[in-house]
């Protein structure tokens, strides 16, 4: 598929990923509606950030990926859905879960349903890495057994079989996209990169984090954005799973160290018992196979891992967004 000129729904265009993925389809040439949560605020998320002229490019759509008449409204008009909007925090999900099912499986349905209804030429639904749980084998490829060590994961599970049975039951044209760990500017301060970075750029010599070990595959938003996107075009992935990945790996504590060397070698690592998670839920190994994307599309990452740290380290140091991230508490 040609995404120039095509009308293009993204839900979560207010985030991390999904502000990101409007910029990359703007420059596609495709026609971008933004669905951002509701609020009283008037806030569109990441996306005020954005330059005026890549602002007045985009039709923005305020409302609620739980409430389905609005998901309908939203969807109507438009010939490609990417749905991202999601809650994705692991630490919230203990607390809440009532809300990850209502947000991550309802709001899935609601899109499908939708998406079905109004005869939608292609959908891409974004799952997430964690749905593997720690890895039996590496690297982990489409075929590995999902794992709920979440109510977060369980959630996503849930929500990649909703998507699943409307290709297999009503030949929705659909893919379930699998990105790894994502990071780069406007992440926020619940994922481990933007943790690091914020505690050094406040000076704190003492940095608090939870369990060193467990490994992941971290991929650089724009190489995300860019697996949407050839995702998309790729007909020969509809009706399938399908990752985002580095195919390699990196423990947190040696991570930490990389972006400590980066900004501030003097300081040290502190193990803050607050953020270990329980033991059956910590997921202590992601290592992803990108085999069937490249089999399938022209993907290949841009960024390696020293160059999206420098650039990601290069956005909290000098962006005038970074006020709202706070540093000396255990956000989750």
């Amino acid at each position: 598929m040609n995404l120039k000129n095509k009308k293009v729904l993204i839900t979560g265009a207010d985030g991390f990923i999904g502000s990101h993925l409007v910029e990359r389809l703007i420059d596609e040439g495709a026609e971008v509606k933004a669905f951002c949560n509701y609020n009283s605020f008037g806030s569109w998320g990441w996306l005020d950030t954005l330059p005026k002229e890549k602002l007045a490019a985009i039709e923005i759509f305020t409302g609620d990926i739980r409430d389905p008449n609005g998901v309908r409204t939203a969807v109507k008009g438009t010939d490609v859905v990417f749905h991202l909007a999601a809650l994705i925090a692991i630490p919230f999900s203990y607390h809440s879960p009532d809300s990850y099912i209502d947000t991550n499986v309802k709001g899935t349905l609601n899109i499908v349903q939708a998406c079905k209804d109004l005869n939608i030429e292609r959908v891409l639904v974004t799952s997430t890495s964690e749905v593997y749980g720690t890895a039996q084998y590496v690297p982990i490829d489409e075929k590995h057994p999902r794992q709920p060590q979440s109510p977060y994961s369980a959630s996503k599970i849930g929500a990649d079989c909703i998507a699943e049975s409307f290709y297999r039951s009503f030949d929705l044209p659909l893919t379930i996209v699998r990105p790894f760990n994502t990071y780069g500017p406007r992440q926020s301060a619940r994922a481990v990169i933007p943790t690091i970075i914020t505690q050094l750029l406040a000076g704190k010599t003492e940095i608090k984090l939870g369990d060193l070990i467990p490994t992941r595959d971290l991929l650089y938003v724009k190489d995300t954005a860019n697996g949407f996107v050839e995702i998309a075009k790729a007909n020969s992935l509809i009706g399938t799973d399908c990752n985002i990945a580095t195919q390699s790996e990196i423990s947190i504590g040696d991570l930490a160290q990389k972006i400590i060397d980066l900004v501030n070698p003097q300081a040290k690592l502190l193990r803050d018992d607050e953020r270990i998670r329980p033991s059956k839920s910590e997921v202590f190994r992601l290592f992803g196979s990108c085999e069937k994307l490249k089999q399938h599309t022209s993907w290949a990452a841009q960024f390696d891992l020293d160059k999206g740290l420098e650039k990601t380290v290069e956005w909290f140091r000098n962006s005038k967004h970074t006020v709202q991230y706070k540093a000396d508490i255990y956000n989750i």
